[in-house]
């Protein structure tokens, strides 16, 4: 079983016009970092006010009570709209249990850890990463966060902490791909991945012997991204019964 039951919200983070983080209070279960969940609200216009339901992740540590959940307003999307628009003191749905394998005792060993994110897709490895749990077994970690715009590097703050957390253990790159900024890449992962430029300005190599590639975010990206590393860096899926070296999780 795993119930309803209801978030109060606290507030909400309303960064831009499209992206806004709820932070919520409710008596979950604990979880893994990198896990999601489910929030719902009953839609209004239908006679039997069904529940619209979508998956999202949490950005909080589990030892974090208070929990907090990064979203994209989706044009025309039935929730996105209707959580944007809640205010402090609302309820909202949310399951009791968590869900989900893109965790970081799922990863196995390994030199260098890279993780690869678009637009809300950071948010698990927020969550990995603020608790800190089993990260010694690498020797450098690699958090990618591609965007559009450079102000939707909306938690730059929070990467901020995180460097300072793991003192020089944890590179950070950010890049976007419609506007240009002295402090990002220009472009998408894939192509900067092709053109070895991305690699180049981390001082680090993606293969197979040392690396293992966390991939979370838009379709697309999780796509084709994989197929380069597979045909071009001769990586595989990682598998519980076949071991590999790319882990991924599409977010939508």
């Amino acid at each position: 079983m795993n119930p309803w039951i209801n978030a109060d919200v606290l507030t909400v983070k309303r960064w831009t016009k499209n992206l806004f983080s709820l932070i919520l209070n409710a008596p979950i279960e604990p979880f893994y970092a990198g896990q999601f969940t489910k929030l719902a609200l009953y839609n209004n216009h239908t006679l039997n006010k069904n529940k619209i339901q979508r998956a999202y992740s949490y950005v909080n540590a589990p030892n974090e009570k208070i929990l907090e959940i990064y979203i994209v307003r989706v044009l025309n999307g039935q929730l996105s709209n209707l959580l944007y628009n809640l205010n402090t003191g609302d309820k909202v749905f949310i399951k009791k249990k968590s869900f989900g394998f893109f965790i970081i005792d799922e990863i196995p060993d390994c030199e260098i850890l890279w993780m690869f994110a678009t637009g809300t897709g950071i948010g698990p490895y927020f969550s990995i990463l603020k608790e800190g749990k089993n990260m010694d077994r690498f020797n450098h970690i690699v958090l990618t966060h591609a965007v559009r715009y450079q102000n939707e590097l909306t938690y730059l703050p929070l990467m901020k902490e995180l460097d300072q957390k793991y003192n020089g253990k944890l590179k950070i790159q950010t890049i976007t791909s419609r506007e240009k900024n002295k402090n990002s890449l220009f472009g998408r992962i894939p192509s900067l991945l092709k053109s070895e430029i991305l690699e180049k300005n981390i001082g680090l190599s993606i293969n197979p012997e040392t690396s293992h590639v966390m991939l979370c975010g838009n379709p697309s990206m999780v796509k084709d991204t994989f197929l380069f590393l597979k045909n071009n860096r001769k990586m595989e899926k990682h598998l519980r019964r076949k071991k590999g070296n790319i882990t991924m999780e599409n977010y939508w």
